[in-house]
């Protein structure tokens, strides 16, 4: 017998979606889901293939993820077997950096000219459109589940979503776009999408600097913004390969730090997200910053998860502007889980925006309600999983507009 971890739960079903006959996966689900792999690697990557697997299984590992993300079971045995064909596939990539220090990493810019997107490195390559002067950031961050099948289908209305909200933003304000769970797939739609071709740079159009290859964040940002520097820190606190993206920009030349991140999900003994946030604010509270910001999914489902902006001396936007814990206002997740998973676990705020130095934040607000699947095949599949519509995602997102202040003399 052997403790389970979600990531080696998750990999093992991953194994039973992607070898087999449709049949065989279907009669061996149940088993394989008990199934651990025997391997002396310190964790897998929370990841199933979507693209391969019936929706009867699909439907059963989505209860079983979520039970466990919800309820903090970690402490489940079974039986250790071996996986189909005695194979592993759910690697992550070969570690090509040392955890918790930064990590340089490029980004991208589409060219006009050549009709393709170019890796930039040097903030001297990068072409920043004139106008009018920017003094405020809007930061837009939106978790799209990586679970659920129909990636393209699920990810285009998210992205005309984001576009709408991009096109609303004054002139005055820049919009910088954080998403997590995001797949290849994923990376093959965002390339071709003329908004952001046209106005975004883009931080990842591949999985190389992600913990593992079948999801990871991309960041886009304002091409109104110029990049200082942009790197990655790996956590050593992960069973799931997470990881923290920050790019330096400047506004009134002022070091403004972004940070998007995906924090560890389950509720794991000891916990890892108190861990994650400390190695992230000891970044943002850097003396050369004027301000810094983070936000993602931090998968906020335990008491403690309370007041880790407090104990990292991060402020909370959402809270910052008079919202309350455990109301509907703050919710992010749960309104659009599937039915029963909701009427279990109920709706939490899983998703935040944390900020410190000289900046205010002048707006919070949700988006993402009710962007659903256009297409009626995949739609209708959706919902017979469960689901009351066929949402994009499980989560709303979170946007804060934000505006620079004298350090030290932001709003208490």
């Amino acid at each position: 017998m052997r403790l389970i971890t979600p990531g080696r739960l998750l990999a093992a079903m991953s194994s039973c979606a992607r070898f087999g006959s449709k049949r065989s996966r279907a009669n061996t689900a149940s088993v394989r889901t008990k199934a651990l792999f025997t391997t002396h690697a310190p964790s897998y990557p929370l990841t199933l293939l979507m693209s391969t697997t019936t929706p009867s299984i699909v439907t059963k590992f989505f209860d079983i993820f979520k039970t466990l993300h919800h309820s903090g079971k970690t402490n489940v045995v079974a039986p250790v077997s071996h996986t189909v064909n005695g194979r592993g596939d759910c690697e992550s990539i070969a570690m090509a950096w040392r955890a918790d220090v930064p990590h340089e990493q490029g980004w991208y810019e589409f060219n006009q000219d050549a009709q393709k997107w170019d890796e930039k490195k040097d903030q001297e390559e990068q072409h920043s459109p004139g106008g009018e002067t920017i003094d405020s950031i809007a930061l837009l961050s939106w978790n799209i589940d990586f679970m659920l099948p129909f990636a393209k289908a699920r990810m285009k209305p998210a992205l005309d979503h984001l576009e709408n909200l991009v096109k609303r933003t004054p002139s005055n304000s820049a919009s910088v776009i954080f998403m997590q769970e995001c797949t290849l797939s994923d990376v093959v739609l965002i390339k071709e999408i003329p908004w952001i071709q046209k106005r975004f740079r883009v931080t990842d159009l591949n999985s190389r600097n992600w913990g593992t290859w079948r999801y990871g964040t991309i960041s886009l940002i304002d091409k109104r913004l110029p990049i200082k520097a942009a790197f990655r820190v790996h956590y050593s606190k992960t069973q799931m390969n997470r990881d923290a993206f920050f790019v330096d920009t400047a506004v009134n030349d002022k070091t403004i730090r972004l940070c998007n991140t995906h924090l560890e999900s389950l509720a794991f003994h000891p916990p890892c997200r108190p861990a994650q946030m400390e190695l992230i604010a000891k970044y943002l509270h850097d003396p050369k910053v004027h301000a810094g910001l983070v936000a993602g999914d931090f998968n906020a489902n335990q008491p403690f998860d309370r007041t880790l902006h407090a104990n990292n001396n991060l402020k909370d936007a959402f809270l910052e502007l008079g919202g309350k814990e455990g109301t509907e206002e703050g919710y992010t997740w749960g309104q659009q889980a599937r039915k029963k998973a909701r009427e279990r676990f109920g709706c939490s705020r899983m998703d935040k925006i944390f900020y410190c130095g000289g900046i205010d934040v002048n707006e919070f607000e949700r988006f993402g309600r009710d962007v659903v699947v256009q297409e009626k095949k995949e739609a209708e599949e959706i919902v017979a999983m469960g689901f009351e519509k066929a949402w994009v995602t499980d989560h709303l997102g979170v946007k804060a507009v934000v505006k620079l202040t004298k350090k030290g003399s932001s709003r208490l």
